[in-house]
């Protein structure tokens, strides 16, 4: 599990990282951002929350813009943010909008050909990156949250949603809940899994929590001005088949906050203490 060091910067006392690695599964180099707050330097073996970037993304989104590392630090978490698709796979058409292809992994396997070769952004995130996580860093890897924004939020809750015990937290930014019901799923789905709407339900929180609700409560941050909120997002669909289910959802509406990593920095604090409190419960 080959590590290289991109760059490392001290951050209230602790290091923010950037590493990247060969990976297997999306056929080439993967980068990812880990931050390590003072306890774990100091030998503590703290939680981790993984934090799933949207559309055109990388992982130096989140790095840069959230402010998550100051609240990070006074709790004892450990943040990885890992890039959002494979890179450089000279595929037709990976690189021409920016729902599909580069920086559009969906956070799902791909099917169908080409993209089956490395868009195995599912099996990344829960197998191969924490193999190399494991290999690289300490953590207390038994307490693991995840998190994320817009397709971020749609990762966060069907990862979380498939392995409860392992991700035992989960709360998401603006997610597409809906993926099925929605354009920038559809387009997504039909690529990557083809034309079977049956296959599609294994990467829908809408469909997944009707069928396996978990024990966890799940926190969402939706802005009311969000320029996607009524086409591409729509809570409202997620937050009835949690009704229907019986799955603990807190879904807060704020007014006047769009889909940007302002709206995100305003309410990272709430997360990682919704985060802090569920893994230390």
């Amino acid at each position: 599990m080959a590590l290289e060091t991109v760059a490392e910067n001290r951050c209230f006392d602790g290091i923010q990282g950037v590493y990247t690695h060969t990976s297997d599964l999306c056929n080439g180099p993967m980068r990812f951002a880990l931050y390590r707050p003072p306890q774990a330097l100091a030998g503590k073996a703290c939680p981790v929350v993984t934090f799933l970037s949207g559309l055109t993304c990388t992982e130096e989104n989140f790095t840069v813009k959230a402010g998550a590392q100051r609240v990070a630090a006074e709790l004892g978490i450990i943040l990885v943010a890992p890039d959002t698709s494979p890179r450089g796979q000279n595929l037709p058409g990976e690189d021409e909008s920016y729902d599909f292809g580069s920086g559009a992994g969906f956070y799902l396997d791909a099917t169908q050909e080409p993209w089956s070769k490395a868009y195995r952004m599912y099996s990344y995130i829960t197998q191969e990156l924490p193999e190399v996580l494991k290999a690289n860093f300490e953590a207390d890897w038994q307490r693991q949250g995840i998190t994320g924004h817009s397709m971020g939020g749609h990762g966060a809750l069907t990862i979380h949603l498939k392995h409860p015990d392992v991700y035992r937290s989960v709360s998401a930014f603006s997610p597409i809940v809906a993926p099925m019901q929605v354009p920038w799923g559809q387009k997504a789905f039909t690529g990557y899994l083809g034309e079977d709407q049956e296959a599609w339900k294994a990467y829908d929180a809408s469909e997944l929590v009707r069928a396996r609700p978990s024990k966890a409560k799940i926190l969402i941050d939706q802005g009311t001005a969000d320029n996607f909120l009524k086409e591409q997002l729509r809570p409202e669909l997620f937050e009835k088949a949690c009704e229907e289910a019986g799955q603990s959802l807190q879904l807060r509406m704020q007014e006047g906050y769009d889909h940007s990593y302002f709206f995100i920095a305003t309410f990272i604090e709430d997360h990682l203490r919704h985060h802090a409190g569920a893994l230390t419960a």
